[in-house]
């Protein structure tokens, strides 16, 4: 009876030992189908493949198939043997590369060696994504089917149709998961097709490994910074999109790094990571980066920092949507103005534009309030950190000092003894470090740029452009500073400005919107004119013009012949003749000259004639 209980005792602890490993069992199946023998050639698929399935192995996942170039039977195959290691997983993803196609609704992974000759062999030759869905339902806590397939399907161009009607849609259709915890995630959105880019992984892969391995990142969180990336990088044209929902609890692909704590706390290598975090929201700069900031450290300095700069990011986002209300605002009244609507129109929409205007003002200042509030945050995050160095400094300093001191006690003739030849040995051979003027320019360049006297990024070099930057910031500020000179002194009063100093400078057709040039939208019809301002454009009618052909006095040649009829009269009878041009005589008019009796020939000249 003994031997049973202990052997009872040995299997529970044996059980309860397992089973967080269990519990925490993730597999994922990768496919890359870039070699497809009926159309062209897939230039990313496999390197995408590649570079994911990489991804997950070093995320720690329990199982990565990685497969690439596979016919429609490989790929039953390669679902089928996936679907049995998912019964036991808590997490399960697929993910595939290559050519998909919709058909009447419904969503099919293309083999490589698919014909697709008619649309009726896409339910023979292809996969249908319910397939993959069924593999990965099992999973206990995510099932997740990344798509890397809304590519522009030559297939679909050459096929030929059975059912004049039936609908063969651009890109994938539109999927609502029906399992809990299950998200399918296009590289495009519905109806849309995405690119393979430039470079050798595509953008929507790139972005995948950038942001999933995040750990203790929120799924839907990560999706979202993927979401933006790829439309930054595609120049929006490209929009990845997520169907399906998780639970209100966040769910993170790979699990939040524990954080080591003693008695005083946490220790000094996890606070070394909390800063680059914090630095890497700092860089990103929106709300998602300090969300999942916040998320991942709820507490502690950086924590009230983080909040600091949500705050901000808050308030730009209210004073960007109170500035485009105004902007409408403002173009609505000068429409109504335009087309001579009625008064009464006239003056509500004048209403609608003071009141955003007054809207604008208060989320500028508010913005103005947070601003400063964040930069304050931020000097204090730098003061402390710089505090940390100075002291780790100062101790190095005090250090050598007293070996120093120690050394030069010592009588010249007298030989040191074995404890005095130590402290020798680690005396300081040169004076203690501190900053070169290149480094100090870059400091105060950076400084500088921050509160908007200096376009240029920080180099360390202190040029014409820098020397400027530094005069203008003197005439803002109200200091006096030598501008040929980068000082520690010019530093510390530029740190010591919260927020912008110098006014933000525009070019030709732009105008200062906050801390940004914003092109100044005319209506149509109107252009920027040379203040910057719009104007009507106005329309521009040729102006006929024609030579005189009838000099006046003076300016004709001598000898040369007036005109007649109503030309002479529009000359006021000017005659010339081998003495010049002078008005006809009272009582004289003017003939033509014939060349003799009876012609008709005229000689080109003209004769004064008087009664």
């Amino acid at each position: 009876m003994g031997a049973v209980r202990l052997l009872g005792l040995t299997f529970c602890l044996v059980w309860l030992a397992c089973g967080p490993a269990i519990a925490e069992r993730r597999v994922a199946l990768v496919i890359g189908n870039s070699a497809y023998k009926n159309v062209a050639r897939l230039a990313n698929p496999a390197n995408d493949a590649t570079l994911v399935g990489g991804m997950f192995k070093k995320a720690g996942f329990d199982a990565v198939d990685i497969k690439l170039d596979l016919n429609v039977a490989e790929m039953r195959r390669a679902l089928r043997d996936f679907g049995d290691k998912t019964r036991d997983a808590e997490v399960a993803v697929i993910y595939y590369a290559g050519h998909g196609i919709e058909l009447d609704g419904t969503n099919y992974l293309i083999p490589t060696d698919a014909t697709l000759e008619r649309d009726s062999d896409v339910l023979d030759e292809t996969i249908a994504l319910d397939r993959a869905l069924f593999a990965v339902e099992p999973a206990k806590q995510l099932r997740l089917v990344i798509l890397d397939a809304c590519r522009d399907n030559p297939f679909a161009k050459t096929m030929k149709r059975s059912v004049a009607a039936r609908a063969i849609g651009r890109g994938l259709a539109k999927i609502e998961p029906t399992s809990p915890n299950t998200m399918i995630a296009f590289a495009a959105k519905a109806g849309s097709t995405a690119s393979d880019g430039d470079s050798k992984n595509s953008p929507f892969a790139a972005a995948l490994v950038e942001r999933l391995p995040t750990p203790g990142l929120d799924l839907g969180k990560a999706f979202r910074f993927v979401r933006d990336d790829v439309l930054k990088k595609t120049g929006n044209k490209q929009e990845p999109y997520v169907y399906g929902s998780l639970g209100g609890d966040d769910l993170a692909l790979i699990p939040a790094k524990p954080v080591a704590a003693g008695p005083q706390g946490p220790q000094a290598n996890s606070q070394d990571g909390i800063r680059r975090d914090y630095e890497l929201a700092l860089q990103t700069g929106n709300r998602d980066g300090w969300e999942a900031f916040l998320q991942a450290y709820p507490d502690g300095f950086y924590a009230g920092l983080a909040r600091a700069q949500l705050k901000n990011v808050a308030a730009e986002e209210a004073r960007a949507a109170a500035a485009a209300k105004a902007r409408q605002a403002e173009d609505e009244k000068s429409r109504l103005m335009a087309e001579r609507a009625n008064k009464a129109e006239q003056e509500k929409a004048a209403a609608a534009a003071r009141a955003a205007e007054n809207a604008r003002i208060a989320a500028e200042k508010a913005k103005q309030v947070e601003e400063a509030k964040a930069a304050a945050a931020e000097q204090r995050r730098k003061d402390a950190e710089a505090a940390v160095a100075r002291k780790a400094l100062v101790d190095k300093v005090e250090n050598d000092k007293a070996a120093a001191e120690l050394i030069a006690k010592q009588p010249a003739d007298k030989t040191p003894a074995d404890g005095e030849q130590k402290v020798a040995a680690v005396a300081p051979t040169q004076s203690p470090p501190s900053l070169s003027p290149q480094e100090t320019a870059k400091l105060v360049q950076s400084e500088l740029h921050r509160v908007g006297c200096l376009a240029a990024p920080a180099d360390g070099d202190w040029n014409a452009s820098s020397q400027r930057s530094l005069t203008l910031f003197n005439k803002y500020a109200g200091t006096k500073f030598d501008g040929k000179l980068a000082s520690l002194d010019a530093l510390d009063a530029i740190k010591a400005k919260p927020g912008r100093v110098c006014p933000l400078v525009c070019d030709h057709g732009f105008k200062a919107d906050g801390d940004t040039c914003a092109k100044i939208a005319c209506r149509a019809g109107y252009r920027v004119n040379d203040h910057n301002e719009c104007e009507k454009v106005q329309d521009k009618k040729p102006v006929a013009t024609r030579e005189d052909t009838n000099p006046r006095d003076g300016d004709r040649k001598k000898g040369e012949a007036v005109p007649t009829g109503s030309q002479a009269k529009s000359a006021g009878q000017i005659f010339c003749g081998p003495a010049g041009c002078r008005p006809v005589r009272s009582g004289c008019r003017l003939e033509e000259d014939r060349i003799g009796r009876n012609t008709g020939l005229m000689s080109g000249r003209q004769l004064e004639v008087c009664n």
